[in-house]
């Protein structure tokens, strides 16, 4: 307001002045002016465009390196276009060459992040600048630990998600089925460059631990196929629109199976051969990550980079100790309601083994989790004011990665895609299936946990486009395990043993704070953290293993779940302590979802500015 009335009276005088005024003074004056000026309003403007400039440039690079599973609105527009950024018609290169490209890019993009003064940015600004900082610094981390010599997990892998590149891509016209197959087609060179750097990783250490490796075939062998049309590959060749003609219709189909047997299946089949002849021989014999080279300092950045928040593994462990007291006193508190005579270990194994909590098939497991999620929509209004448009549908996980999945997983549509989420629920081993979990699991996963979280996302308006979509786990889990206990408040979990399952998937995720810093920090072995969760939670023993296994390959992701959820407690603990009366809780939601996935430390920044502005 200050310099706005400056300008005013200096174009007055200037005016009122201007035969009169010395030329000199007025040189003198106009130059003093123009620099208060860009002082106070231009450099604000630059900094605001330059950081857009980085935010665009950015972009643009990520997805001419990388357009797999483009998760940016603008994706659809991009890739109708003759622009060098229309390449969904291929692989991505992932060489040591292009892979040292990345890091050069990254670190200059750095550098100008660093010449921005981010307190002279807009509010909004201040934000961007913040999380896409941080997004920075672990691309320049992820290469400098190597983790690409790692493109595999226990339950998934480079080679899993690619069925994903069908709901990034359109389908209406002759030329979106020929990108298809061109990028079908290049799959034998993006898996032999994938090949490559899992043999630089077994030169150097870098692995995947050889004992969590039995059975990861299976997740390779499920493409290998003799049939192409039993492929999960040729699934948009069974929907070519109808306005494509007989004989074009027939060429793609022709071309579909020829290129999925020819190409998919011999990329499948030559990883295949090289992780049974190979990889998992070779594999290190270790198994935390302070094991590998650099390893106590990757997993330092892994600790910081799951739970955006300047933790140690020590600091962490403790939390998940201090954690797993109190729920234990919840869970004993629970068993004595319901009077079952016997330890607490008794109890764990009777939920285990009493029929009347599996279903008998999988209809049937799929049918509960749907009621389950449909009465949890009805009660949505009383816990927020906004509520997003996109559906999903419940569906069981696909029979070739089911035996080595979690329980369930939302997936999400690229944003901007108009399709519908998916809520996948693992109807394998029917028997590691209970019913008792089943509610913590769809308030999770679906509804108000995932599903709402990622589709509030995609609909937020003016924001850049790499806010859309982006997954910052400490956030997204962290809020998804805050919905399991807001079931509490939906009046949910009035059966005592769907509490004690909610109960259940809290302690599990209070294990992982210990588990996961136990393995990786100090030493744990596989069967002592399988002891652990078996002996803790009433998860299956399937289930338990396989959770192990993942917290094993994936250092570091386990953490943010818990300590995400505390914080969200925290702060809305805080903030019903300020607006004591004034305090609504659908205004809370509504804060912490409609800025989308932030940084833990951002996500408090925000919700003391709203208190604030709600103070009379």
């Amino acid at each position: 307001m200050l310099y706005g009335l400056l300008l005013q009276c200096y174009f007055l005088y200037m005016v009122k002045n201007k035969y009169s005024l010395n030329r000199q003074v007025h040189k003198v004056c106009t130059c003093l002016f123009l620099l208060i000026f860009i002082k106070n309003f231009g450099c604000n403007g630059y900094k605001e465009n330059e950081l857009n400039t980085i935010l665009e440039e950015s972009l643009l690079f990520q997805l001419g390196q990388n357009s797999l599973y483009s998760n940016h609105g603008f994706w659809y527009d991009l890739q109708s276009k003759d622009t060098p950024y229309s390449i969904n018609n291929r692989m991505p290169s992932i060489t040591l060459e292009s892979i040292n490209d990345r890091d050069i890019f990254w670190k200059k993009i750095k550098n100008r992040l660093e010449a921005i003064n981010s307190d002279r940015l807009s509010q909004g600004q201040k934000i961007n600048y913040r999380i896409f900082n941080r997004i920075v610094n672990e691309k320049i981390n992820e290469i400098k630990f190597k983790s690409f010599l790692m493109p595999i997990n226990t339950d998934s892998g480079f080679h899993t998600g690619l069925i994903r590149i069908q709901r990034a891509m359109p389908f209406h016209t002759i030329n979106d089925y020929k990108n298809y197959i061109n990028r079908l087609n290049d799959f034998p060179r993006y898996f032999d460059e994938q090949i490559t750097l899992m043999k630089e990783g077994l030169r150097q250490g870098i692995t995947i631990p050889h004992s969590i490796l039995n059975d990861y075939e299976l997740t390779i062998s499920a493409h290998i196929v003799s049939d192409p049309e039993m492929s999960l590959f040729f699934t948009p060749f069974n929907k070519i629109p109808k306005n494509i003609s007989k004989n074009d219709r027939e060429k793609l189909l022709q071309d579909g199976r020829q290129v999925i047997l020819n190409s998919v299946v011999k990329a499948y089949k030559d990883f295949f051969d090289f992780f049974i002849s190979d990889y998992r021989k070779g594999a290190r014999k270790t198994l935390g990550a302070a094991e590998m080279p650099n390893g106590s300092e990757y997993y330092q950045f892994k600790v910081k980079q799951y739970t955006t928040l300047d933790y140690t593994p020590e600091e962490v462990h403790q939390i998940g100790l201090n954690e797993v007291s109190r729920i234990r006193s919840e869970m004993n508190a629970i068993i004595n309601e319901v009077g079952f005579k016997g330890s607490f270990s008794d109890f764990l194994n009777f939920l285990r083994k009493d029929k009347r909590f599996y279903v008998k098939s999988a209809d049937a497991l799929i049918k509960e989790a749907t009621f389950i999620a449909k009465n949890m929509e009805g009660k949505l209004p009383s816990l927020f004011k906004k509520l997003p448009r996109m559906t999903y549908s419940v569906l069981p996980v696909p029979d070739a990665i089911a035996p080595k999945y979690t329980a369930g997983r939302y997936v999400g549509p690229a944003p901007g895609s108009n399709a519908s989420g998916r809520y996948l629920v693992n109807t394998y081993n029917l028997s590691s299936r209970p019913l008792y979990n089943l509610e913590a699991l769809t308030f999770h996963e679906a509804v108000p946990g995932h599903h709402l979280q990622i589709s509030i996302s995609d609909e937020m308006e003016n924001v850049p486009y790499f806010r859309k979509g982006l997954y910052i786990g400490a956030y997204s889990e962290g809020w998804s395990l805050y919905s399991e206990w807001l079931g509490l408040e939906a009046g949910f979990y009035k059966d005592p043993y769907s509490n004690f399952g909610r109960l259940t998937y809290e302690m599990w995720r209070a294990c992982r704070l210990v588990i996961d810093t136990g393995i990786h920090a100090f030493g744990w072995s596989r069967e002592q953290s399988i002891d652990y969760l078996v002996s803790n939670t009433a998860l299956p023993l399937h289930e338990c293993i396989t959770e192990i296994d993942r917290y094993i390959s994936w250092p570091g992701q386990a953490l943010g779940y818990k300590i995400g959820e505390l914080k969200i407690k925290e702060l809305r603990q805080f903030a019903k302590n300020q607006l004591e009366d004034n305090f609504d809780i659908r205004d809370f939601h509504d804060v912490v979802l409609w800025n989308g996935s932030v940084p833990l430390d951002v996500l408090e920044d925000l919700i003391h500015e709203w208190v604030k502005s709600q103070k009379p």
